[in-house]
């Protein structure tokens, strides 16, 4: 379980990071397009995931991860104003996250908390949670990437690419490493 631990902060920093990479490729016009009025734009998404994290990262062990103070509708209403208020946004989530997982112990993965009154151990509300953030990062890369066309900068192995790629992973002796470890 300890590995656990060290693998899943791993795998929400490369969340983060594609995240991350995104943002640095688009303007605050970007972030803030939307296909129609009932779309989420990039900037709806990163006002949801900010609030999403803040609620459940904020004193997990001892609170409900649904806070009295969260207005989830509001967070499918976009209101930031700049890029940098949008990025501090996302850095404040991130940041909940971390200061809230990087203590953990193995034997905190069996404790039960709770999200809207429903038990989760720690290592089941790490899950859920990993997946919903994966699960909305993939369509902020993905609107990214249809924002940008033929000017997107690939976050991994660009088409036509991949003989070369696993070229140089083969090339390395076998051994345990997280895949995050060369990126």
């Amino acid at each position: 379980m300890e590995s656990y631990l060290e693998s899943i902060t791993k795998q929400f920093e490369y969340y983060k990071s594609l995240g991350d990479k995104t943002f640095s490729q688009l303007s605050f016009e970007n972030l803030q397009w939307q296909s129609d009025e009932n779309s989420n734009s990039i900037s709806i998404i990163v006002k949801h995931l900010a609030g999403n994290m803040l609620s459940r990262w904020t004193n997990f062990l001892t609170e409900d991860g649904e806070k009295d103070s969260r207005n989830r509708d509001q967070e499918f209403v976009d209101g930031f104003q700049s890029k940098e208020e949008l990025i501090a946004a996302w850095e404040s989530g991130w940041h909940t996250l971390f200061n809230a997982i990087k203590p953990l112990k193995t034997e905190d993965l069996e404790r039960i908390i709770y999200i809207r009154n429903q038990g989760h151990t720690v290592l089941e509300a790490i899950n859920r949670q990993l997946t919903h953030y994966a699960y909305h990062i993939g369509q902020i890369v993905f609107l990214g990437k249809l924002l940008k066309g033929e000017h997107w900068q690939s976050l991994s192995i660009p088409k036509g690419a991949s003989s070369i790629y696993n070229e140089n992973k083969f090339s390395k002796e076998k051994g345990r490493r997280h895949f995050t470890d060369d990126l």
